[in-house]
């Protein structure tokens, strides 16, 4: 992975064999970035992604594996117990040109992933809601 900084925007580079959650969680942290926004693309071998489940309080997964284009990454960075939370949804298109998406738990980069983070000012965390079973955003 590389990056640089432009005023409030980071260009990120997550390069062939490195994973999207865990490269950017450390360019967060060791970056200091607890609040922003991501947007992306890129080319995949391997994703998991999810919906969750809001009536069942559950999370259900699903793996894909072969050569992926990521046709979008959005998403949020937040801060929960004073480290970066990553909040991610993204679109996956596969060889027949169907999109797969949804929340992403992990993805492993087959030739490049191009990613804008915009650093936000301020800080916003993150509280468990009983009612929906998730993490949202806490503006107290």
């Amino acid at each position: 992975m590389e990056y640089r900084r432009f005023g409030s925007h980071y260009l990120v580079r997550i390069d062939r064999g490195e994973e999207i959650m865990e490269s950017l969680t450390q360019m967060c942290s060791k970056e200091g970035i607890l609040l922003g926004a991501v947007s992306g693309l890129g080319a995949a071998d391997y994703a998991k992604v999810g919906i969750y489940r809001v009536a069942d309080h559950q999370f259900e997964g699903r793996e894909f594996s072969g050569e992926q284009e990521i046709s979008s990454i959005v998403g949020s960075i937040t801060e929960k117990g004073g480290a970066p939370y990553l909040h991610l949804h993204i679109n996956l298109c596969d060889e027949n040109m169907s999109i797969h998406g949804g929340h992403l738990v992990a993805c492993r980069i087959s030739g490049t992933c191009e990613l804008t983070v915009t650093v936000l000012e301020g800080q916003v965390g993150r509280a468990y809601d009983e009612e929906t079973g998730l993490n949202l955003f806490d503006f107290d």
